[in-house]
């Protein structure tokens, strides 16, 4: 039921196009009958003549902003979410607390490797001052040979082991001071996996902070436009909230991808005063050499009926209701893929040319209408 509904009304919008359309034709079947008088001549209209142009040609693809610097943030070590100092959206200095674990368990090995550390010390002294003893002795044969050798080895043993109690605190120091996740840059929070008292593991996300001063777009371009691109390398982006802005880099990889023959072209953006969010959908439109002309006509000059769209256009003093099929906008005009010709005059007001067929309608019917003389 709901598809007969869809169907009735593009009906509807067939059916008012083709009224309007009849407007237009009525004045020019006027022409067949040589004994039918003239039409009423059209009141001034603005026109715009069509021309082909290649200065304007441009290729345009869609792709999605993403930062060139984001970080996300995993735990490296095991324990609970004790605090979340920021959320979604806060802007980040470097270096600054974005949230803590519990440090029970990583202080508590802290303690214990510096126990470790100062017992290995002690041995290591003990070690030092025997193999001293051992080696005085030695000079006057009070002991043998193999007894300093001996002592000698206990005490390269108890350095390695005070050597390895050092490693073992800074490694537990290391851990204790994961508890504490910091921003690596400054920049923004983008997204937050977790919450106060939370339970997480090593490599569990926490958190995603990004740079929005260093933002970019990567294509996947065809090897022919991809080398038009690198001969002209700039690009215009427009975003979905209608802002646009020239790119700061245009960079063109050597060379192409082997299964998709593609090459990818990468867009760097400037700094904005508001940068927009990674993720976001934008057009990117290179100026690249044209290999046919495009037509375009004026946004203004479009009449829209519905799903179907047109234009006027004025043709020995007739006017004629075109649909037009069109393609990609730039600033006040749209290309005109099909439905207008080079040299095609185009009325700019399609209201002023729905008046203008109207009162020259009426006209028409006025002087076709008999005179009082010759009802008799």
């Amino acid at each position: 039921m709901r598809v007969q509904v869809r169907n009735v009304g593009r009906a509807n919008a067939v059916l008012r196009w083709v009224a309007i359309s009849a407007v237009g034709l009525s004045v020019a079947a006027c022409g067949g009958d040589e004994k039918t008088a003239a039409p009423t001549p059209l009141p001034a209209l603005e026109t715009f003549v069509v021309s082909a142009n290649a200065a304007g040609a441009a290729r345009r693809w869609d792709g999605t902003v993403e930062a060139v610097r984001e970080a996300a943030l995993s735990a490296q070590t095991s324990g609970r979410v004790a605090s979340v100092a920021v959320d979604v959206n806060d802007r980040v200095a470097a270096g600054q607390v974005l949230l803590r674990l519990t440090v029970v368990e990583q202080q508590a090995g802290v303690d214990a490797a510096r126990a470790q550390l100062r017992a290995t010390e002690a041995s290591a002294a003990e070690a030092e001052r025997q193999y001293q003893r051992f080696a005085a002795l030695a000079k006057d044969k009070f002991v043998s040979n193999a007894q300093v050798d001996q002592a000698r080895a206990a005490r390269d043993a108890a350095f390695a082991a005070r050597d390895a109690a050092r490693a073992q605190l800074a490694a537990a120091g290391q851990g204790a001071d994961y508890t504490v996740v910091r921003a690596p840059y400054a920049g923004v929070v983008a997204a937050r996996h977790v919450e106060p008292g939370e339970t997480v593991g090593p490599g569990q996300p926490l958190m995603t902070v990004y740079s929005p001063d260093e933002l970019r777009i990567e294509l996947n371009l065809p090897q022919s436009d991809a080398d038009a691109v690198r001969v002209a390398p700039s690009a215009r982006v427009r975003f979905d909230d209608g802002r646009t802005v020239d790119a700061r880099q245009v960079v063109v990889y050597p060379s192409a991808d082997p299964i998709s023959h593609s090459v990818v072209v990468r867009v760097l953006l400037p700094a904005m005063a508001t940068p927009v969010a990674p993720g976001t959908t934008a057009s990117v439109t290179f100026a690249v050499a044209a290999t046919e002309r495009v037509l375009r006509v004026p946004q203004s000059a479009i009449a829209r009926r519905g799903e179907l769209t047109g234009v006027y256009v004025l043709k020995d003093g007739r006017l004629f209701l075109r649909q037009v099929r069109l393609g990609e906008r730039d600033g006040d005009s749209v290309e005109a893929l099909s439905g207008v010709n080079p040299g095609d005059a185009v009325v700019r007001d399609p209201l002023a040319a729905t008046t203008a067929l109207a009162a020259q309608r009426r006209a028409g019917e006025g002087q076709n209408a008999p005179q009082d003389g010759k009802h008799e």
